[in-house]
């Protein structure tokens, strides 16, 4: 059995529901600590954050991962246990498998073996992991930046572990993220009889045409990385339950998806003018930046992982800037090269999330080959 599946299945069984890390990190700084890698934690509440760093100076290539998994769902609706992962059909069962403890593993291997290959590699090579991914992500990698930012310190070239891949493995690599902001709006009126519209002020009427605009509205039109810019709408609700009363308020949350032509400032001013458009006056607002976007320009990194890629996966990878935010947003305004490149993530926070087995080692063997490019 692989040392790659061996790993992935000794984490998958750890129960590390954000932000618990549940030990998985400590399991990763057995592997590594006697292979002369330096740690250091930054314990952030009840959020585990660790680099492991081996040699110093350039070229600095990191892996960036998380520990922490989503919630299971109905564990009876999955096939085996979520935290007792099993095979079948060639697939790895099990939360988290391949977003992204099977990525974690691949990580820890291919820089074990690195250095077990290369003891007096030249540069520096680290592992940055988190355990506040898949939650508010305001005590995981965010803070680890802000410290690196203060002492002046980054990796040259950094490489996310998330599942990019959308068919096959190594089919997709990402070179940016989009970003991801949430506005909450509150349109206040008079709650009232719906005998009278007189004697009310009907909040629901009052967004009916700007929710219409603001569902049609042509944010950017993107460019050759990112998709043009789009809001959806999440939740709306309105009402006391009976039906001749009419609401004192709506409650809308919509998310943007923004690419580089429709920053975060853009969005709330354009949102605004919609607001005083429709004669909205009464309303409270609260918008929430979860991410901006980013772009890394092509440099030595995109280089190695697109060789390496074809050579191993015998895939072209489509470069794009698909999906949702990744803890890549953090590393990138340091001055850091950061791209994305993991396993298929067709079955990631489903019932039954799984991964090919066979994409483990494989996964493994590309790590292998991009931390060669970068340092040998």
């Amino acid at each position: 059995m692989s040392k790659v599946l061996d790993l992935t299945r000794e984490l998958t069984a750890r129960p590390s529901i954000t932000p618990d890390d549940a030990g998985c990190q400590r399991l990763i700084a057995e592997r590594l600590l006697p292979l002369g890698f330096d740690v250091e934690w930054f314990l952030c509440g009840d959020v585990s954050n660790v680099l492991f760093t081996r040699g110093r100076g350039s070229p600095s290539l990191w892996f960036l991962g998380h520990t922490d998994v989503v919630p299971t769902g109905p564990e009876e609706l999955w096939t085996f246990l979520p935290f007792h992962p099993d095979e079948k059909d060639g697939e790895l069962y099990g939360r988290g498998v391949a977003d992204m403890k099977g990525a974690v593993a691949a990580m820890a291997v291919a820089l074990e073996t690195f250095a077990q290959q290369h003891p007096d590699h030249e540069g520096q090579l680290g592992l940055l992991l988190t355990s506040d991914e898949e939650g508010e992500s305001v005590n995981g990698v965010v803070r680890v930046a802000e410290e690196l930012k203060r002492r002046g310190y980054r990796p040259d070239h950094c490489l996310v572990g998330e599942p990019s891949s959308q068919e096959v493995l190594g089919d997709t690599v990402r070179v940016g993220r989009r970003g991801s902001i949430y506005v909450k709006l509150q349109v206040n009126g008079i709650q009232g009889h719906t005998a009278f519209p007189e004697n009310l002020d009907n909040p629901v009427h009052r967004i009916a045409s700007f929710l219409d605009d603001l569902v049609e509205q042509h944010w950017d039109t993107g460019d050759d990385d990112f998709p043009a810019s789009h809001c959806q709408v999440a939740y709306l609700k309105a009402g006391t339950g009976a039906g001749n009363v009419t609401p004192a308020h709506v409650e809308l949350v919509a998310n943007f998806r923004n690419g580089p032509e429709s920053p975060a400032d853009a969005i709330r001013t354009r949102f605004g003018k919609l607001l005083r458009k429709h004669d909205i006056q009464d309303y409270d607002i609260q918008w929430e930046v979860m991410g901006e976007p980013f772009r890394s320009p092509a440099g030595k990194l995109r280089v190695a992982v697109q060789e390496a890629v074809q050579e191993v996966l015998g895939q072209s990878p489509d470069l794009n800037t698909g999906g949702g935010t990744s803890d890549g947003r953090f590393i990138a305004p340091l001055g850091t090269e950061v791209l994305e490149l993991g396993l298929i993530n067709q079955t990631i926070h489903q019932i039954d999330e799984r991964t090919p087995v066979a994409d483990l080692d494989r996964l493994f063997a590309t790590y292998y080959d991009i931390a060669r490019r970068i340092i040998l």
